[in-house]
């Protein structure tokens, strides 16, 4: 494994073990899995200096896409022994469950998340296809298409449902960017299908439905039917933070043929801070990855006129859920 990817595999992988002990033992690793992922991260961001260095973009990286598959088979791993703990199986007491439902939402929604963010844009079919699945486990099946046709289209416009206005907060953005993009990723396949000639048979949200509905019934017969379902819903909403937090208030002029202006680092908010960057397999350097969504994250940059947040990303998120201090911090840029 080459130096740098051994450096993200260090920062996403760290959480996995902790988690796991904490699942099957509970107790002072409950606490220490929680304490990690929402504190010691940040801490480390302040601690590290600030990633701004760009390797060159060319760079081949072999062991990325192993590194990302790695980490989709832990979300599976990980999420059977957090539906098992958090259901009251392994006996473990009502706050330790808390906790392992914390740390663990938060983890697929920072790092699942951002891990199959990058299978969904790799060319291999199977990798793609891996990635899918991760965002079915947490009933965001949907965003396999809304996010490449859609998003990445109409970024920062009226017209992309996870793109947020100025002003508006991530209460009011929360159900319009599910539910948009649910729409917008729905209405893109059909008309692709009939575009391609092809039967509505191989609908990509026939997969993302039924999909959904084998892990229901998984669920059901392991009685972990609440537990999937909250898990779920705190892991998407971390996912959506992220979309909050990365176009908020950033917007495309409108170009005198009626066509928006070309998607340029204006138009996505990145974070050069060391740890969580790696940890998020560079999701933070998110105008690279807009101008060059085939780019894999060991190669994105990060541009010197790109819009940088203050804070680090999961820092930022957390802040979004306090709407008066967030415009506070944030409408002035």
């Amino acid at each position: 494994m080459t130096g740098s990817v051994r450096l993200f595999a260090l920062c996403s992988l760290s959480p996995v073990p902790l988690l796991a002990l904490a699942s099957w033992s509970g107790g002072v690793w409950a606490v220490a899995a929680f304490a990690y992922i929402a504190g010691v991260t940040a801490l480390l961001d302040r601690l590290i200096a600030h990633a701004t260095r760009n390797g060159h973009p060319d760079t081949e990286f072999p062991a990325a896409d192993p590194l990302s598959v790695l980490l989709a088979l832990s979300h599976f791993a990980l999420m059977a022994l957090a539906l098992a703990a958090i259901a009251g199986h392994t006996g473990l007491s009502g706050w330790e469950r808390l906790l392992i439902f914390l740390a663990h939402g938060l983890f697929f929604g920072q790092v699942s998340n951002a891990n199959a963010h990058e299978l969904i844009h790799r060319a291999n079919p199977w990798l793609r296809r891996l990635g899918t699945w991760v965002y079915i486990s947490l009933l965001f099946g949907h965003h396999a298409s809304a996010h490449p046709k859609v998003h990445h289209r109409y970024v920062a416009s009226e017209l992309d449902p996870n793109s947020a206005r100025k002003g508006e907060s991530f209460y009011h953005f929360l159900p319009r960017a599910w539910w948009g993009s649910f729409r917008a990723g729905l209405r893109q396949e059909t008309l692709d299908l009939k575009r391609g000639g092809r039967g509505w048979m191989r609908h990509p949200y026939l997969v993302y439905l039924a999909g959904s509905l084998a892990f229901l019934v998984l669920a059901q017969l392991t009685g972990t039917t609440l537990a999937w379902l909250a898990l779920s819903a705190h892991a998407t909403v971390q996912l959506l933070l992220s979309d909050y937090v990365q176009h908020y208030g950033l917007q495309r002029r409108r170009l005198e043929n009626g066509r928006l202006e070309p998607v340029s680092s204006a138009h996505s908010w990145n974070t050069p801070h060391y740890f969580t960057s790696h940890m998020m397999l560079n999701a933070p350097r998110h105008s690279d990855h807009h101008a060059h969504p085939a780019r894999p994250y060991p190669q994105l940059q990060l541009p010197a006129d790109a819009p940088l947040l203050p804070r680090s990303l999961p820092v930022m998120a957390t802040l979004a859920l306090f709407p008066r201090r967030w415009r506070k911090v944030m409408d002035g840029r």
